[in-house]
């Protein structure tokens, strides 16, 4: 739910080795078969935000039955069984994310780098959380609007720590990245990025996830996030490949995260106690679609799909963040309105609904992304 950043830095010597000098900031090298943008990288994120989607409208029960009068089991007979693989487009997310927060992150000061995170994320996210209150006020609306003074607090993206009722169901990964971005910033961005400091980082904040987990400490789950580590993780760990495809820690970083983000996704997913979560998930289903996460991504980072640069690609990464705020709570108001209110079939429902919320993404990209991200960017480079 980042964008993504090109890479231009000068080339680095051949051999890469851990003997930058203390405090010293290695600008990372720009692949020569990168081809600029990684348009390929845009268009994994708009399959990932389809993919979870596809789980909030026909992989789970909950409110959307309300919207669509019945469980998505009797909607979808076949379908559903495989959209309710679709919440692990929240890992691919993630995955993304550490690849791409490595590589905006490295060579930039830390005012830079909050500056750009915090116009990336909040102008779409402020009228996001606007329109979704103004709708659920709503009287022909079957859904609870939270209170007045919850949704202010939604405003600053710290809802999920203050334990208030979210307006935006999605905003939890939100949370999650925010700490992501917390960690990276102190940890690699203040000191200065270099590739000794990048694989000190992720070793200790896989180490630190695996003691978290049995330490039964509530305040280092909030800090490492050891359901979640293994996915950021792994994606700095593929930035790290993606500029030398023979870093042997790189790989290493990637193979960890990938053998220790599956057992974390199995975890949780597989015979989940509620059972609203379609908890039937197979055990194979959920490693295969952790590993399509990192193999995607790893195509990307290694040049393999360097020709999938075409410009609609950039227009489908530009797409993501607000069709992924925005898609489920009003998502369930359209599915109500054409399939309870219209007739119209599951099928058509469905694709008109994705259809909507896209058009709705594009609009919210074009009138708020657009003029508001480099203004507010502006705004707090040059603030002291």
């Amino acid at each position: 739910m980042t964008e993504t950043v090109v890479s231009t830095r000068k080339p680095r010597p051949p051999v890469a080795v851990l003997v930058e000098p203390p405090g010293a900031t290695t600008v990372p090298p720009r692949r020569k078969d990168s081809g600029g943008r990684l348009r390929a990288l845009d268009g994994l994120r708009l399959v990932a935000a389809l993919m979870v989607a596809a789980y909030h409208y026909g992989g789970r029960d909950g409110e959307v039955s309300q919207a669509w009068g019945s469980s998505p089991k009797q909607q979808f007979p076949t379908l559903h069984e495989f959209f309710a693989y679709g919440c692990l487009g929240v890992q691919v997310f993630f995955v993304i994310s550490g690849f791409v927060i490595c590589m905006s992150g490295w060579g930039r000061p830390l005012k830079a780098f909050f500056a750009s995170r915090a116009s990336r994320l909040l102008p779409a996210y402020w009228v996001a959380v606007v329109l979704v209150t103004a709708v659920f006020a709503l009287p022909v609306v079957a859904y609870e609007a939270v209170s007045p003074s919850d949704a202010l607090v939604n405003l600053t993206m710290l809802q999920m720590p203050l334990g208030v009722d979210r307006v935006l169901g999605v905003c939890w990964t939100l949370w999650a990245e925010v700490r992501f971005y917390a960690l990276f910033a102190l940890c690699v961005v203040l000191p200065g990025a270099n590739r000794r400091r990048v694989i000190m980082f992720c070793a200790g904040w896989t180490l630190a996830a695996v003691i978290a987990q049995n330490a039964k400490m509530p305040l280092l789950d909030i800090v490492v996030m050891p359901e979640y580590a293994p996915f950021f993780i792994g994606g700095v760990g593929l930035y790290l490949v993606h500029l030398d495809r023979r870093d042997a820690y790189g790989w290493g970083i990637v193979a960890v995260s990938w053998l220790i983000g599956q057992h974390f996704a199995v975890q949780s997913l597989w015979h989940a106690p509620d059972a609203g979560g379609f908890s039937y998930r197979s055990s194979l289903g959920i490693m295969l679609v952790v590993t399509f996460g990192f193999v995607a991504v790893a195509a990307i980072a290694l040049g393999w799909l360097r020709r999938a640069n075409w410009r609609w690609l950039t227009v489908a990464g530009a797409l993501t963040y607000p069709f992924y705020l925005v898609h489920e709570h009003l998502g369930w108001v359209v599915i109500h309105a054409l399939h309870r209110g219209l007739d119209l079939p599951s099928a058509a429902t469905f694709s008109l609904t994705v259809a909507s919320m896209l058009l709705l993404a594009w609009l919210l990209n074009k009138y708020v992304e657009k003029p508001l991200t480099p203004r507010l960017r502006a705004l707090l480079a040059k603030a002291r």
